[in-house]
């Protein structure tokens, strides 16, 4: 069976191709600034690389033009678009949804209705996916949840301190996210171990959260009802009291939504720094003397540290902590900072090793450490394409 797993922005669509027989990776591509007069193109196969330019009007001609690069007679990895048996998106949220779902109108209006909870994801993959499924009908579409790996976090954890009326009726509640990516630490670490371990994973790049798990299963999580909260991001503010809106409303002059904007858009590491939300960058700075450079990543440090811990608390301490995203797979400097001075909690980092673990996968704790300290490089598309497999056996979807 071979499944495509599609990556949406509001502007771009990325996509990995996966033959589930052995789960082995056929092709990687992306398609650029879509609805343009000229979209940049991108496909790899195995050591094979192509780049062009094409017409993709919206997400649909996109993902035409993706099969047309999958097919090349020349160059291509399947002989027909017949092999492919799905299409799996790394959804999001919806009200009233979770898991593994076939995309259905239903479906699509669930996403729209939170679509003020998640400004920057939720309007993107639902216009693009409505587009696939009218262009595609003879292509299954299947949703795969970042919500569904925290659907057993227990109450204490779920609920906020607000009228009890608002989680029955709305769905105000803490859910969790990143959860193809802490799903795959969790896998991970039970191929390593030859069981599930408790671990606090550290999801660290352009959008970051940290997951306790146990039991393979998220037990707690940094984010809470809305990937705008938790951990400071790239150009997301994080934890944010809400009684300072009211305040700024009036300080700047602007509306909720502008305020809101701000705070998702201008905001966490970008909004401190001034330099932008890279971390490559705002280190940079902060290596030549930038004041608000370290600053911005003090303060991402800091928030880290504290969900590390709760998370420690959580789970009555660890067995591992892991590392993930580009931050957590590629700064070795920002791993430093986050574990110094943890050694009465029994992480002891080996410096040698973690200098050297740059984007692989290795043990970087020293061998005195209670809990074994990982760099684990993440893969949410092969977590999709497994749930994607899984559903379409399910409803005996065809299996090429």
């Amino acid at each position: 069976m071979k499944i495509l797993v599609a990556n949406l922005g509001s502007t771009s669509f990325k996509y990995s191709l996966y033959d589930m027989d052995d789960e082995k990776l056929l092709a990687r591509g992306r398609v650029e600034r879509i609805g343009e007069e000229s979209s940049p193109c991108q496909i790899t196969i195995g050591e094979f690389k192509k780049e062009e330019n094409a017409y993709a009007p919206n997400h649909g001609a996109a993902v035409r033009e993706c099969f047309r690069q999958l097919t090349d007679p020349e160059t291509g990895c399947v002989k027909s678009v017949d092999e492919i048996a799905g299409i799996g998106f790394k959804a999001v949220f919806a009200k009233g949804f979770t898991d593994v779902q076939p995309v259905t109108d239903e479906l699509l209006a669930a996403m729209e209705e939170f679509n003020a909870v998640l400004p920057a994801h939720n309007p993107p993959y639902v216009r693009a996916m409505r587009t696939l499924k009218d262009e595609l009908p003879d292509v299954p579409l299947v949703a795969a949840f970042e919500t569904g790996f925290h659907e057993r976090i227990p109450d204490r954890n779920r609920y906020y301190g607000v009228p009890y009326e608002w989680a029955l009726q709305y769905g105000v509640r803490r859910y969790g996210f990143h959860g193809a990516s802490h799903r795959y630490i969790a896998t991970r670490c039970r191929e390593i171990f030859g069981e599930d371990k408790r671990i606090v994973s550290c999801h660290l790049g352009g959008s970051s959260s940290v997951c306790a798990i146990a039991d393979g299963w998220s037990r707690c999580s940094s984010m809470g009802g809305s990937p705008q909260t938790g951990l400071m991001n790239n150009n997301r503010c994080g934890d944010f009291d809400p009684f300072w809106c009211s305040y700024l409303m009036k300080k700047l002059n602007v509306s909720l939504d502008e305020l809101l904007r701000t705070l998702a858009t201008k905001s966490g590491l970008l909004g401190v720094s001034g330099v932008g939300g890279d971390v490559r960058d705002i280190a940079e700075k902060r290596d030549a003397g930038d004041d608000r450079a370290r600053l911005a990543l003090d303060v991402f440090v800091g928030d880290v540290r504290r969900y590390l811990g709760a998370s420690l608390v959580e789970l009555g301490g660890a067995d591992v902590v892991s590392f993930a995203g580009g931050i957590g797979e590629f700064r070795q400097d920002v791993r430093e900072m986050i574990l110094d001075g943890l050694e009465e909690l029994g992480l002891v980092l080996d410096k040698d090793a973690n200098a050297k673990a740059l984007g692989v996968e290795a043990k970087i704790s020293a061998p005195e450490s209670r809990v074994q300290i990982w760099v684990l490089p993440t893969n949410e598309e092969i977590i999709v394409a497994r749930q994607t497999k899984e559903l379409l056996e399910k409803k005996g979807a065809r299996a090429n």
